[in-house]
């Protein structure tokens, strides 16, 4: 955080929300390096030339806790692949990132058929191992229906097969991390393949076997599901969670999307077992969204993330349209100290749109606007730079739901915005001068998703502690 560089690009997933598009899906390299000519622009895009993928989230081939393996290593693994699995299509990109880090190329492609031979599908979050090996959420089986367990590769990327042992297993599955020094790792629940695939739907939460609201602690060497947290109505959907970057202090963070609510859980003393408990209530909006009827609206968390200092948190409400910033130093009691509203569904100026009760605000929030362009959407998923300055944000969730919520943004294209971030009082402001704007791209709009930088950031990297 003190001395590693600035970022100079950006590694954006973006997906392709016209299906006939035979480009597909394809990784953006964008610029955000001020000195550069081509600052705030796409300098190159990554095709998968191939329909139907929804990629989403990325991930390294090696990070912090990876530089040893064992006394006959030859040399020391480097972060020179990025790993791109498929929502929809189970296929997963192998990118290389060193050879050209302005145009990344991809290496090797894993067929989706490969993850159902192992009866998973839906792979989601990527996270290198201490031992070379590179392992994948997943969210269901073959058939699609819930499954939480977790796919592995080694460092050539042939599959090894699923991670989890024993009899016991998660219902559900989305995001997990891990940390060596207390023999744990936690995953998070989002719902089955056949749930989201099509969109939400009233109903979908009839059956809690196929959408989660769970978090799952895992004893990290024996690779067995020990203990399970059920977090209640309030936590459902408990997608992004972080552990604390310091790898000796064994608690964390937990942004619930459905109702907007943010658990902390720790670990209790003298046992490997953990507790949690609602640190964030960001109450529903009663709102008519056009149809004569009002109904509530959760602020639908969708990513938070800590900074590498562990001070401050982030929290975005992809439907209420904030993004959030709180102070962590007492992780317990989390102090709201800077608010900043970049779009969402409840701005001033949507004729149709009648908010019947806010317990927050007195005025709904008025439409933003950066560079002349209206920001449609809500803020998404969110990279902080590792001094902490800079909180870049794009606007995609996953596009049937972008299609479902936002239809406006799918038509016009996503973008990404920067916010200046004051580490010494706390507080934030967006940046007038910085706009990726996604709505003229080659092959029509597009949505830009996860960010990441080729030199690692604030949710990829994962530290051992050093006891000496």
């Amino acid at each position: 955080m003190r001395n590693g560089p600035r970022e100079k690009l950006l590694y954006t997933v973006t997906v392709q929300p016209n299906l006939d598009e035979p480009h597909g899906d394809y990784l953006s390299t964008v610029d955000v390096d001020p000195e550069s000519p081509t600052y705030c622009q796409i300098v190159h895009r990554t095709f998968t030339n191939r329909k139907g993928d929804e990629l989403h989230h990325s991930g390294w081939n090696a990070c912090s806790s990876c530089y040893y393996v064992d006394e006959n290593s030859k040399s020391v693994p480097k972060r020179d692949r990025l790993v791109l699995p498929a929502l929809n299509s189970d296929f997963v990109y192998i990118l290389d990132v060193v050879t050209d880090p302005r145009k990344p190329e991809i290496i090797k492609t894993i067929d989706g058929d490969v993850l159902k031979s192992h009866n998973v599908t839906g792979p989601h979050t990527t996270h290198c191992l201490a031992n070379g090996n590179i392992m994948i959420s997943i969210m269901g089986d073959a058939e699609g229906y819930a499954k939480g367990d977790f796919i592995l590769f080694d460092s050539e990327f042939n599959c090894i097969g699923t991670w989890t042992k024993g009899e016991k297993k998660a219902l559900c599955g989305y995001d997990f991390w891990y940390q060596p020094y207390f023999d744990v790792m936690v995953s998070s629940e989002w719902g089955a393949p056949n749930k989201w695939r099509r969109g939400w739907k009233n109903g979908d939460l009839d059956d809690m076997t196929q959408y989660g609201c769970r978090l799952n602690f895992y004893k990290w060497s024996t690779q067995t599901l020990y203990q399970t947290i059920d977090l209640g109505a309030d936590g459902i959907t408990p997608l992004e969670i972080r552990f604390l970057h310091d790898p000796k202090r064994p608690e964390g963070f937990v942004g619930c999307a459905l109702n907007a609510k943010v658990f902390y859980f720790k670990k209790k003393a003298d046992s490997d077992e953990f507790e949690a408990k609602k640190v964030i209530d960001i109450p529903g909006k009663l709102v008519d969204t056009g149809n004569g009827k009002a109904e509530d609206m959760g602020g639908m968390i969708s990513d938070i993330i800590i900074s590498l200092d562990d001070r401050f948190l982030y929290v975005n409400c992809w439907r209420h349209g904030d993004v959030r910033q709180y102070d962590i130093t007492d992780p317990e009691n989390p102090k709201l100290t800077g608010q900043l509203f970049l779009g969402g569904a409840i701005c001033s100026d949507l004729p149709n749109v009648i908010v019947k009760e806010d317990k927050e605000l007195k005025e709904r929030p008025p439409a933003r606007y950066v560079k002349g362009r209206r920001l449609e959407g809500g803020p998404q998923m969110m990279q902080l730079s590792l001094d902490g300055k800079r909180l870049y944000v794009s606007s995609s969730l996953y596009s049937p739901w972008d299609k479902q919520f936002y239809p406006k943004m799918v038509s016009q294209g996503g973008h990404i915005v920067l916010i200046d971030v004051d580490t010494v009082n706390g507080g934030i402001s967006l940046n007038e001068n910085f706009l990726v704007d996604f709505g003229k791209e080659p092959y029509g709009p597009s949505l830009p998703h996860e960010m990441r930088y080729p030199g690692g950031d604030c949710t990829s990297d994962i530290w051992l502690a050093n006891d000496a």
